[in-house]
């Protein structure tokens, strides 16, 4: 694997090769490693179920607001970082693409130093705040101060990872991400079980997991056999260039914030819903929320794989290839969002009874699934559109589609649906807002479409796919 070939060495390949055959160089590595990243999470709740507690489960609950914010201020540089590399590759200038890197870095470590200060002095009040009680605020805390520490090393893996794959080397950012799950699987049982360090070991793994892949990617960069590498000049803060990472990653990081935000109504909804069983009720949504992510993560791989053909082509002004890498990607991710509505309308309890054995958190989340997932078959073309507008450098409409979709339409439902329905309510909330985000997200590109298409074959009338 180490010795992979680079994709932009002949750069005409993202303008030449078959689509289909592109999509699947580039998206297989980054689906095998979202699947592994949505196993390893999966499986450190199943570690964190079993071996702790059900109250385990619902402070792990707890901390994916604050873990979505800790990912967003990443993203915000990872993912924009990407997406110029690859349309300046397009451009043929790799100089650029080098400097997008080294700038990458700085800018991770500062919002790793950033986030660290903030969130480590007002913890407790942000657990709280994210639907904690004190029940579950101990398990809560002790997993995210673990987490927030190793931000640093996170931090630069999870950017330098995107930028890998961004550059030409798919294989090679798979295996960073499978390493970090690899020693995560094997470090948890043993700090949890064995070692007795509860779910302050499932952290330690995580960072133990993560600190094994940026080694491995800082590597990858400090060789010059790569094709793009670190050198002197890279680490030369341009300004104009971050203006670019920043407008470009703010759909992301907008994304995660909303999915912050969300979470919290969704928590307190369930926990006025619910009752004496509130906390059961958000551990059941964590057990959802966890499955969601593992068919997620796969469309995301997909939107991965596309997104340096996206880049390139669209720098290049190819519009066939553009359009035809858009449309095979919506078929591949409704395929798969269509597959995770079927195991979960099927097999909602042994879904559940891997991560708990209490039967009423299994109940509740066994209608959980059955409404959450009714239109989820509609999720993965969502999810699609949304990031090939950031693939192509138009930041404001992938802002805008993913606040409709995880704020501007489920936030009123889930002040309005829950004290009619009650627990049910929440979930037929998150549901209605996947239906109609699906509508405007497939007006929007037929819509944009047409201009953006207008616009490149000015460039190249005659080119086809």
């Amino acid at each position: 694997m180490g010795g992979e070939t680079h994709t932009s060495a002949s750069p005409n390949v993202l303008g030449s090769a078959p689509i289909s055959k592109l999509l699947l160089q580039y998206s297989l590595p980054a689906i095998i490693a979202s699947l592994a990243t949505s196993l390893y999470n999966i499986v450190d709740s199943i570690f964190i179920g079993r071996g702790v507690g059900s109250m385990a489960i619902t402070g792990l609950a707890i901390t994916f607001p604050l873990m979505n914010l800790v990912v967003a201020f990443c993203v915000l540089v990872a993912v924009g970082g990407a997406t110029v590399s690859s349309i300046f590759l397009g451009q043929r200038d790799p100089d650029k693409a080098s400097r997008a890197v080294g700038n990458v870095t700085i800018f991770c470590l500062v919002h790793a130093a950033a986030i660290m200060t903030l969130s480590l002095a007002f913890l407790d009040p942000i657990l709280y705040f994210f639907g904690a009680t004190e029940e579950t605020v101990p398990y809560a805390r002790e997993f995210m101060f673990i987490i927030i520490m190793g931000t640093p090393v996170s931090y630069v893996f999870l950017g330098l990872n995107n930028l890998m794959r961004a550059t030409g080397y798919p294989k090679k950012a798979m295996v960073s991400a499978l390493l970090s799950v690899a020693v995560n699987i094997v470090v948890a049982p043993v700090l949890i079980f064995v070692l007795d360090w509860g779910i302050a070991g499932a952290a330690c793994a995580t960072i133990a997991g993560q600190s094994a892949a940026f080694v491995w990617v800082l590597r990858h960069f400090m060789s010059r056999k790569s094709y793009i590498h670190f050198t002197r000049r890279c680490w030369k803060v341009s300004w104009p260039l971050m203006r670019k990472v920043y407008a470009i990653g703010m759909s992301p990081f907008l994304m995660n914030c909303c999915a912050c935000l969300v979470v919290v109504f969704i928590n307190k909804a369930l926990l006025d819903s619910a009752g004496a069983d509130g906390n059961l009720a958000v551990g059941a949504y964590g057990i959802i929320n966890r499955t969601t992510m593992f068919f997620v993560m796969i469309v995301f791989g997909i939107t991965q794989g596309m997104q340096p053909i996206l880049g390139y082509n669209y720098g290049a002004a190819n519009w066939p290839r553009v359009k035809g890498t858009l449309m095979k990607g919506i078929w591949l991710a409704t395929g798969i969002s269509t597959f995770g509505w079927l195991v979960t309308e099927l097999f909602p309890d042994t879904v559940s009874h891997m991560f708990t054995t209490d039967t009423r958190m299994v109940a509740i989340a066994r209608d959980g699934f059955r409404i959450f997932f009714l239109f989820f078959p509609l999720v993965g073309a969502q999810i699609v559109i949304q990031n090939y507008f950031q693939s192509i450098g138009k930041p404001r409409l992938s802002i805008f589609l993913s606040l409709t979709r995880q704020l501007i339409f489920l936030v009123p439902l889930l002040l309005l649906l829950p004290p009619r329905m009650g627990v049910d309510g929440v979930w037929t909330a998150m549901c209605t807002s996947d239906f109609i985000a699906f509508g405007l997200a497939l007006a929007t590109v037929l819509v944009m479409n047409r201009r953006i298409g207008r616009n490149l074959n000015q460039y190249h009338p005659h080119q086809h796919a």
